[in-house]
């Protein structure tokens, strides 16, 4: 069963905080206060629980355009598990090639082949899928 708006305090509601399309980084952190305040609230009113859903609709709106993630690729992986691990380029030498190979791979300027993708996964104990 949904639970029954009173219109009017959902409206004094709205009139106290406003909500509009976030546009900026300061209205954003505005409404991300309002939230964390609602979300805080024990036995919050169906009008409290309608402003809190609105308000999260609003700011997924504004990260998602305004914070895209960007998908990581099999290079940028073999990076962050490079640095992380402390491997460098000499210590992939004959896991994935030659010296010029693991050049190319580590730089971008050559893809990572499937077989070097199942090397470098039992190399580093993770999933070939990640290279590929």
């Amino acid at each position: 069963m949904t639970p029954t708006i009173d219109k009017n305090a959902y409206a004094s509601l709205l009139a106290e905080f406003q909500p509009q399309v976030i546009t900026t980084e300061e209205e954003n952190e505005r409404a991300l206060s309002v939230v964390e305040k609602l979300m805080a609230m024990r036995n919050r009113t169906p009008e409290q629980n309608a402003l809190l859903n609105l308000l999260v609709i609003l700011i997924e709106k504004f990260e998602d355009e305004h914070y895209q993630l960007n998908a990581a690729t099999p290079q940028s992986i073999l990076l962050h598990l490079m640095e992380a691990r402390g491997v460098r380029q000499e210590d992939l030498i004959g896991v994935i090639g030659s010296r010029g190979v693991v050049s190319e791979v580590v730089n971008g300027k050559r893809s990572i082949s499937k077989a070097q993708a199942k090397a470098l996964a039992e190399f580093f104990h993770v999933s070939a899928e990640l290279f590929i």
